[in-house]
């Protein structure tokens, strides 16, 4: 059998390490801005563009898809080849990958602070940018495919099905999770409204860290601890059980983000079972993962490379155990919307993704340059700084989670909420943000010995551009080799492997996905309930560019102590002209859904303005700039027509200028009612009309509903 030579492209690794080690420190140092802004509300403010509500997508976006996808093609575009004895299919898709990865990058770092957003967690760049994503993603599966099929290695490793399993889900729930209609060229409404919406944008959202920061990084665990351990997998076996009963069950867990909502009951559950069934294939990987390094523990000892992997791998098995406990609804009922779901994201996020992505540095650029590590002290330090932030940053927001929901559920023995006013839940974890804070310092400065770590590695080395490989031509079998195991015949058949991975995972989507999202009349109307008037719908559209959902949570839970705090509670009628649906993942400040008619205009108008006149101790930042911008009416009739064409009746207004007329009637209204209570520069062009108008509305259907008298 004749045997070839080839060359492994290093150009594209070095770069991908690259922009994973800028945009990590980016993405750490907007997050710890965000941190700080929560413990000093005027903490850079009066600059619209960088207010917490859009600083605070522009970290998460920075961290899963700058710092983590980054790491995510540094390493595939490293094992990837390597495993199957064959360079990259097109070194031209490559390029086209790196820089259109970094363009959507430096996209989103342009609109998430100029507010152009879908509010949709972990989806908020908008339609065009949305559209890149899916063709910088299909070229990037293309290359791995094509590049699969001309392998010379026969059979594929398991860290490939992982990296199949990536590309084939993400490219299905981005795709799906971003179809909507443009209405502007920053604005455009999803084709799904209220609980539609939610589910699917939490059936994409878990998902997203299903197959972006899980199964991807899990490939990478597959590669890289069996060759910087020198040890064979533990379990082949267990290799095959974890791959598919993972992707298998995870995409059925979504529903467990909407536990107690407006979503229909049999999801909720749905979402549940199949969330508690995750702890086996979780754990199965975590198992074989250490179990790897089985008498290699003095390796582990000895190699930083191998400190960051098990405590990263160490990381899963906990936030695996962790997700799944909370999905229970007793658990869900004391955790959902506080800052314990916060200190569970993050200990994924910076021990699990960061734990693997700087064990991914540590390994590749000493080999990309032909030298070994720097040095072995600077990544210890590195290490326990790193170990240490984690902790004062997870602790504290798992014990003032705790704190949160407890106090916003205590009652008195006469029977009344002991803490009404929900600031009081806020000012008692103040403290905890203060930790958090510096557990964040800690892990930046063990991310920047890394920098220095690595600079030093490479300014000590020379630079690899390719490195050479030989292995016999690939034979191409015309029978099937009927002796060996199915699934081992299965692993030399990646068309059909791939085929498979995808019905594996549209099961459980098509499911919880047709009943819900695709038939409408699933969904209870109430007749109370009618479309945003133009103004509302433009003060709703400046909530959504100002990142108020980032704070605030718009669905009231059938609890007593939340119907005795904000109102009756959320009902799924209420939200079908939602686009987007505006439920929340997190309460800093209290939920708006009844806060329509709680507070005067005037109320509204100074709050925004300075939120300490209204509510001394508050963590809430000012919004100056909302008394000086204009509404955007000129765009509304392009708004209406989008949000008609997606079913709302807007029947009332004929043509744009009747919805102008009308906004303009409305915001006139509002503005001569604030003059008349003393605020003389209330102006009815400026934003905080708007914004006034939509808040005021918020629950009004209801309410009037029931002060319609019984017949």
């Amino acid at each position: 059998m004749p045997i070839e030579t080839f060359h492994y492209d290093n150009r594209i690794v070095r770069q991908f390490a690259v922009a994973t080690v800028v945009w990590g420190i980016i993405g750490f140092l907007v997050g710890l801005i965000v941190a700080l802004k929560l413990l000093y509300p005027e903490f850079l403010g009066g600059i619209a563009e960088l207010s917490y509500g859009r600083m605070r997508p522009l970290h998460t976006n920075a961290v899963i898809f700058a710092f983590a996808g980054n790491a995510i093609f540094l390493g595939i575009y490293y094992s990837l080849p390597r495993l199957l004895k064959a360079p990259m299919w097109s070194k031209k898709l490559s390029a086209f990958n790196f820089w259109g990865w970094q363009a959507i990058i430096v996209g989103a770092v342009v609109t998430l602070p100029l507010g152009i957003t879908t509010s949709k967690e972990y989806a908020e760049l908008e339609w065009f940018m949305d559209i890149a994503i899916a063709v910088v993603w299909v070229a990037f599966g293309w290359n791995m495919l094509a590049t699969i099929f001309k392998r010379r290695e026969e059979h594929l490793y398991v860290a490939i099905w992982f990296y199949i399993a990536t590309f084939v889900t993400v490219a299905v729930l981005h795709i799906v999770n971003s179809l909507a209609i443009p209405a502007t060229f920053t604005t455009s409404y999803p084709i799904f409204a209220g609980v539609q919406d939610a589910l699917v944008q939490w059936w994409y959202g878990h998902n997203a860290v299903a197959f972006f920061l899980t199964t991807p990084f899990l490939g990478i665990m597959y590669y890289f601890i069996p060759k910087a351990a020198n040890r064979p997998v533990y379990s082949y076996k267990l290799s095959i059980i974890h791959f598919w009963s993972l992707i298998f069950i995870y995409i059925w867990a979504g529903p467990h983000h909407l536990l107690y909502t407006s979503l229909p009951y049999w999801a909720q559950s749905l979402g549940t079972v199949f969330s508690v069934m995750l702890i086996a294939p979780s754990w199965g990987g975590m198992i074989n993962g250490l179990l790897t390094l089985r008498g290699a523990w003095d390796r582990v000892r000895e190699s930083p490379v191998l400190k960051f992997m098990v405590v990263g791998v160490t990381a899963y098995g906990m936030s695996t155990f962790e997700g799944p406990v909370l999905s229970l609804k007793t658990v869900n009922a004391i955790a959902h919307y506080t800052d314990y779901i916060i200190a569970h994201v993050h200990l994924g996020a910076l021990a699990w993704n960061g734990g693997l992505t700087f064990a991914l540095l540590y390994y590749i650029i000493p080999r990309l340059y032909n030298v070994p590590l720097y040095s072995k002290k600077l990544a210890n330090y590195h290490f326990w700084f790193a170990t240490l932030g984690i902790l004062f940053y997870v602790v504290p927001m798992y014990i003032g989670g705790i704190m949160q929901s407890l106090m916003w559920k205590e009652f008195t023995p006469e029977g009344v909420l002991r803490y009404p006013n929900f600031l009081q839940t806020v000012t008692q974890i103040v403290p905890m943000y203060a930790l958090r804070a510096v557990g964040g310092s800690l892990y930046i400065i063990g991310a920047l010995f890394a920098v220095v770590n690595l600079w030093k590695t490479a300014k000590s080395g020379t630079f690899q551009a390719e490195d050479a490989d030989s292995a016999p031509a690939r034979v191409v079998h015309t029978t099937e080799d009927t002796t060996q195991p199915f699934h081992r015949r299965l692993e030399g058949k990646p068309a059909l492997f791939t085929v498979l991975t995808v019905f594996a995972i549209l099961v459980g989507g098509i499911v919880e996905f047709i009943p819900t999202a695709m038939v409408d009349s699933n969904v209870p109307r109430i007749a109370s309930v009618k479309p945003y008037t133009p103004l509302e719908l433009a003060g709703r559209d400046i909530y959504i560019s100002e990142g108020c959902n980032n704070c605030h949570s718009q669905m009231i839970r059938p609890f007593r102590s939340e119907t005795e705090r904000y109102g009756d509670y959320s009902k799924a009628g209420e939200f079908v002209y939602d686009r987007p649906h505006l439920w929340g993942s997190k309460r800093t400040g209290p939920d708006l859904h009844r806060t329509g008619g709680k507070y005067p205009d005037s109320w509204h108008y100074l709050h925004m303005r300075d939120p300490n006149s209204t509510s001394p101790g508050s963590v809430m930042p000012s919004y100056p700039w909302m008394y000086t911008r204009d509404t955007d009416f000129a765009s509304l009739p392009a708004k209406l027509d989008a949000l008609r064409y997606l079913g709302t009746p807007y029947d009332e207004f004929a043509t744009g200028d009747e919805a102008i007329a009308h906004a303009k009637a409305q915001a006139a209204g509002i503005a001569d009612a604030l003059k008349a209570q003393g605020f003389a520069d209330a102006d009815p062009d400026r934003q905080i009309i708007a914004m006034i108008a939509y808040l005021q509305r918020l629950g009004a259907d209801i309410r009037r509903a029931s002060q319609v008298p019984a017949k």
